[in-house]
């Protein structure tokens, strides 16, 4: 089964590079979205165990869809992502499915 992350941010160059880093894992599959409705759409849609909230997000934004997100589908994990290249990404993601007790 594939992981699917959910991937919410405003700068589409570090987007790219974070969906890039995502699907380079062959069971991992990111999805990348630019604005908070199309994040509740895309939750909709699959399941996910992982949200990341990345660059051009706002604090107070990012409280509120973390907040929506844990009313709705508690079992998520919705972290910040600051960057720090694939190494830290991926080791973000395993520590997350390590704490979770979910298969890596």
């Amino acid at each position: 089964m594939k992981l699917n992350i959910l991937v919410i941010g405003r700068d589409r160059a570090i987007l790219g590079v974070v969906e890039r880093l995502i699907n380079s894992h062959e069971d991992w599959k990111a999805t990348v979205v630019t604005e908070e409705e199309q994040a509740f759409g895309a939750l909709g849609e699959k399941e996910y165990r992982i949200v990341f909230v990345a660059a051009g997000v706002g604090a107070e934004e990012e409280e509120g869809l973390r907040r929506r997100i844990n009313e709705r589908y508690p079992a998520i994990v919705v972290t910040r992502h600051f960057g720090g290249g694939s190494g830290l990404l991926e080791n973000e993601i395993l520590s997350i499915l390590d704490n979770k007790g979910y298969d890596k």
